[in-house]
This record gives structure tokens, sequence and C-alpha cells, in this order.
């Protein structure tokens, strides 16, 4: 490999457990090494919903896609802590419905990278598909970056799937989600989801995977997680279990990690009170605790 790649894979430790690879083989991919799957296994030994939790997080993302595509009319996408690419990836969902569809993806993972740029290219002519390499926690970067490829005039849907527990302080969390919503237009939507400590078992897992060199991750309340939303209107269901947020499958069941949609009311005011309009320049038990194993930022 040559160019900035070949750098970059000078940074990856296969005999290390990377928390990317280690999401990426419990839902089924092939980007994993040994360390990885052995890390994976130990929790999915006290905790075996793990590997449900994966494969929901997916399904959760493919349907909150293609109803802000089909149904709120959202052609952009900026889906910050994108991960590993697998499969139906945001891009081949939302230009599949719209091929018309705009996607940037963020994550500052030198490993995320190297694959993104040789597997996240649009599926359609008429797509544009890019990647921002940047941390979450500098949202004015990410966002003079994202205006390169998206209008921030027109609506916007940001992303935050399963990567915000990588921030211990839930102020600064809300903080990220209010700076990144307030630059976008009226009619642009907020989607996350993320783990929650709504069972004892969940703990038990992220205990495991820290003994097996896991990354510390914040397990936060349902409620915490709503707080996310402040100044939006949830779209329906509202904040709830992924499985459960319009299903495909009439039994689904819950799991330890809730998702939601909202939108700023009418003036696109942002969780964080500001007024929108984008960058100007390309430039429920109350409390939390450690969790390790939701697919990194």
């Amino acid at each position: 490999m040559a160019g900035p790649d070949a750098e970059l894979t000078t940074t990856l430790q296969p005999d290390v457990p990377h928390a990317a690879r280690i999401w990426n083989y419990w839902m089924g991919g092939k980007d994993n090494f040994q360390s990885d799957r052995a890390a994976g296994d130990a929790v999915a030994e006290v905790y075996p919903e793990i590997v449900v939790m994966a494969q929901q997080s997916r399904r959760f993302l493919v349907r909150a896609v293609r109803h802000l595509a089909a149904e709120a009319g959202i052609r952009q996408f900026l889906d910050i802590g994108t991960g590993l690419p697998t499969m139906q990836n945001t891009h081949a969902v939302a230009q599949d419905v719209t091929p018309d569809s705009r996607i940037v993806y963020v994550d500052n993972d030198p490993m995320v990278l190297v694959h993104a740029r040789a597997l996240l290219a649009s599926t359609t002519p008429q797509g544009v598909t890019t990647y921002v390499p940047a941390d979450y926690h500098d949202p004015e970067r990410i966002l003079a970056e994202a205006a390169r490829t998206l209008d921030f005039d027109q609506p916007i849907a940001v992303m935050f799937m399963g990567v915000l527990g990588y921030e211990p302080d839930l102020d600064v969390v809300r903080s990220i989600v209010g700076r990144t919503m307030d630059a976008t237009a009226s009619g642009s939507h907020l989607v996350l989801w993320d783990g929650t400590n709504t069972s004892p078992a969940v703990v038990s897992g992220a205990q495991r995977l820290a003994e097996n060199g896991g990354v510390p991750y914040i397990l936060r309340s349902p409620e915490d997680l709503a707080s996310c939303f402040s100044g939006l209107t949830m779209v329906e269901p509202g904040l709830v279990p992924i499985p459960l947020w319009r299903p495909d499958d009439a039994d689904a069941e819950g799991i330890d990690a809730y998702g939601a949609g909202g939108r700023p009311p009418r003036g696109g005011r942002g969780p964080g009170g500001g007024a929108g309009g984008g960058p100007r320049a390309p430039g429920y038990p109350r409390g939390a605790r450690a969790f390790c194993f939701v697919h990194p930022c």
C-alpha cells in the first residue's frame, strides 16, 4: 500500500483489541483480528445480547435513514462516528431511496480512515460521498469541512450512532450535539442511539470487556439520552429501545440500547438554542456507568 494510507497502517496493532474491530466482529464483519475476536467472545459469554445489539444498531440506522430520505425529504447526511464500513452503510441506504443524496462521514480512527477511503464510495452517479477525518469534540472543524459537500441552507440529517459514550461528561455531549444542530437549517433532523444502563447483564458485559482491553465507554440512562434532544421535537415513537423504533417486525423486543430522531421546531432552533443557518465558511435509572462496547468515533 502506497500513499497516506501506508503511514496510517503502521499505527494498527493486530495483537491489541480495537473497539472498531470488535464491533465489526459482533456485526459479522471480516475486518478484525484474533485479539478482537477473543475480546468480543469474552463479552458475549456474559452478555450474549451484545451481538443482537450490534445487529440491531445497523437495522436502526437503515430504518432511520430510509425514513429521513423517503418521508422527511432529507437529501443530506452528516454521519459522525461512522466506524468500520460493513453492510448497508448510510450512503448506500440513502442513495437507494434518493440517488442524489450527499453523505459526509466523520471519524477520527486511522483504521476507519483506511477502510473508508477504499469502501465508502457513492453508489449512484448523482450522489456524493465524502469522508472527514475529525473528532466530534471539534464540531466547528467538522462543520467547516462538511460545508464543502453539504449545503447548510438546506435540511441535513445529523447522526451520532452509538458513539457519544466516549465523552464522559454529559454536559459536553449536549454541547457537541447542540453546536452541531445549531448550524443546520430548518427541516434538519438529529438521529442518535446509544447503549443504556438498563440491565445488570450489560454492566457485566462492560466489565468483562474492560478486563480484556476494551475502551472505556459511558453507559447512560434513557433519561440522559433524551436530554440530548432538548429544544427538538422527537418524531414518533420517541426515544425507545432501538428494535422498537418504527420496527419492521411485529414481534420486536427491547434491548439495552435506546434511539430516537428529532427535529427543531419551525424556525430551526437546535438543542443549544441557536437559530440555525449553517456555517458560512468551509471552515430509567439515573446516572452513568463505565461501558466499553459501542462502536467508536
